[in-house]
């Protein structure tokens, strides 16, 4: 990584930090900067304002979001297998302390400033989720019947954040244990497979 980058990597992480102990408006450039340990002219020189800074983060939250479950769609493979999979890396994803972090820090903001949610729930809404593109896939070779793909994708990610986001994002639960990240695994799969799935040489 180039200094820059980790410059800016940097930043982000600080700028995290702030906005979870004290809310967007009550953190300012001085502090991210500080925390960061970096110039405030060089936060500037990434980030020209505190709202770009936190939008950089929400663009950050969907990136991994997007990229987790960008499993490409393989013929030969067992619809349930590549679910699991899609599952599995979901569910490590939300398993992220520093994921979590991301999350309650757009989350506070959303609670106080209910435009920003909006614009920033519309800006999600134009990604493109990975398990979507798969779900696409699957459905123009003959294996799911699906009338809906975005919805589909939605469903299926809900039945996994369900037990493994929500409860620890704003409940405060603790991650789930080896053994029931499989059992909710196994059943947002077979629940998805039940519905959607189409009989062929793989059941």
């Amino acid at each position: 990584m180039k200094l820059s980058e980790r410059k800016r990597a940097d930043i982000l992480e600080a700028a995290v930090e702030e906005f979870r102990s004290g809310g967007f408006q009550g953190t300012s450039m001085d502090r991210i900067a500080a925390t960061a340990k970096v110039s405030k002219r060089t936060v500037y020189n990434h980030f020209a304002s505190k709202k770009e800074l936190f939008r950089a983060i929400l663009v950050e939250l969907v990136k991994r979001g997007m990229d987790v479950s960008a499993l490409a769609y393989d013929s030969s493979l067992s619809l349930e297998s590549q679910l699991t999979d899609i599952a599995k890396n979901e569910l490590a994803l939300f398993a992220s302390q520093d994921f979590l972090d991301l999350a309650r820090v757009t989350l506070a903001e959303y609670v106080m400033s209910p435009d920003m949610a909006r614009r920033a729930f519309d800006e999600m809404h134009e990604k493109e989720l990975g398990v979507l593109t798969w779900i696409r896939e699957a459905a123009r070779d003959g294996r799911l019947h699906v009338d809906d793909p975005e919805i589909a994708a939605h469903q299926f990610l809900g039945l996994i954040k369900t037990f493994m986001f929500w409860p620890q994002l704003v409940g405060g639960q603790p991650l789930l244990s080896r053994e029931e990240g499989d059992q909710v695994i196994h059943s947002a799969v077979s629940m998805f497979l039940d519905h959607y799935g189409k009989p062929s040489r793989d059941f």
